[in-house]
Order: C-alpha cells, then structure tokens, then sequence
C-alpha cells in the first residue's frame, strides 16, 4: 500500500483495482486512520481510497474559506484524476455531509452514513467536549494507531487556525436538506442512539428525503458507533456493497 498526493490531498489507494472503487472520508478533526478499520475489511473485494480531507490528517488547510461544496468539489477532482467514477461513498459525521452533497451533485453508486450531519445542531456541550466523551466509550480506538488518537478532538473550534475555524462554522450552520433531496442512489444509513453529536431522530429523517434508503440503528453506542461495533459494520457494509 502507497501513500500518494494528488491536487494537495493526501490519500491511500489499495485493494483490488478492478473492483468498484469505495471512496471512505471521516469525520472533522479526524484523518485516514479513522476510516482504515472499514477500509482494509473491505480491500479483499473493492478498490479502496481513503482520503484526509483538507485540513486534516496530511492533507494541508485550504488557503481561503472553503465551503462544503468545495469540498466535494475538490474530492471529485481528485477523483476524476485517479479515474474514478460513480463511487460507493462511506462518509463519517462531516465526512458523512461531505458525501450527501457530492451525492446530490455528481452522483455515485451507493452511499453509506455514519452519523452524519445535515442540518444545524444546538450544541449544548462543546464539539470537543462531545468528542472526548465519545471516544472514552469505544474501546476499537484504542486499538487504532497514535496518529489518529492525536487527531481526533485536535482541531476543534478553539484549536483550529482561524481558515479551520471559519470552515467549521460554515459546515455547522450550512443546511443540505433541499440538495439531500436529490440524492438518487442506495442508501444505507447507521447510527448510534446514544449520539450525542446529531441524534438519532436526524437518521430518519434522511430516510424519509432520500427514497432509497434504510436506518440501522445501533442499540446504546454514542458518534462513534461503526467502530463500537466494527465487526457489525463491516458485515453489514459488505452485504450492502458485494450483494446485488
């Protein structure tokens, strides 16, 4: 496995190349180890790319303000260069809004959500706060390796540069419902009903805008649920993907 660089975005690329490519993208303050527990299940049978988003990981910030539709801009460039198309997309919570709009947008092939975003949150604790609560209940983090224990929580509103700060508060206050609306393909969405991040009623409420779609709820597990129950998720993943 090489890790590569492509229009200043760092990513790694593996698993069988003729097989659908799986593009994976995490959540805010987070980086491709996050994503690597699902991506390397799911190499034996796909092509697998797991992106740091801007900001992120080793991925430098993007010099001006980007919004989320830049974003999914900027993904779908470099997808374009690695000759991707129409992708099964795997978002995580920022990752997951990421991955609504480029669905709404470009289109791909199937798309599942971690806990992901889509509206405005009244946050009574803060992003870091939540984060650091959450991650105390996922004993699979600390398998994970040091580099993604350092960036989770590490770029939060009070720590980000001011560009970083900027860009979470455009993602936080931006509202995709209308665009989720176009969102075509499969969809499987999994969520924890302990979220404290966005909660669980947000999960069937993108059942309800997108029409082909499904809700797994997973019992007592908090934002981080896929990896609380990583065996389910990578189970229930795989049958979504590999099963027509």
């Amino acid at each position: 496995m090489k890790k590569k660089e492509q229009l200043n975005i760092n990513y790694i690329d593996y698993g069988d190349s003729e097989k659908d490519p799986v593009v994976l993208l995490h959540g805010w303050g987070q980086n491709i180890q996050m994503m690597k527990p699902v991506g390397d299940f799911l190499s034996r049978n796909n092509r697998v790319i797991i992106i740091d988003l801007p900001g992120f990981g080793e991925s430098p910030e993007p010099d001006s303000i980007w919004t989320l539709y830049d974003y999914a801009k900027a993904i779908n460039e470099l997808l374009t260069k690695l000759k991707v198309n129409n992708p099964i997309l795997i978002g995580h919570s920022f990752g997951g809004k990421i991955s609504l709009l480029y669905a709404s947008i470009y289109g791909c092939k199937k798309l599942i959500l971690l806990g992901s975003p889509f509206k405005k949150e009244i946050q009574k604790l803060s992003l870091k706060t939540k984060i650091l609560k959450s991650l105390k209940k996922v004993p699979m983090l600390n398998k994970l390796e040091e580099t993604a224990k350092k960036y989770v929580g590490s770029k939060d509103y009070r720590d980000a540069s001011p560009v970083m700060r900027k860009i979470l508060v455009e993602h936080v206050n931006l509202d995709i419902t209308e665009e989720i609306k176009k969102v075509k393909c499969p969809t499987l969405i999994i969520w924890g009903t302990n979220d404290a991040a966005v909660p669980l009623e947000r999960a069937y409420e993108l059942e309800k805008l997108i029409d082909d779609s499904a809700v797994i709820e997973y019992e007592g597990c908090t934002h981080y649920a896929y990896l609380e129950r990583l065996g389910q998720t990578n189970s229930i993943i795989s049958k979504f993907i590999w099963e027509d």
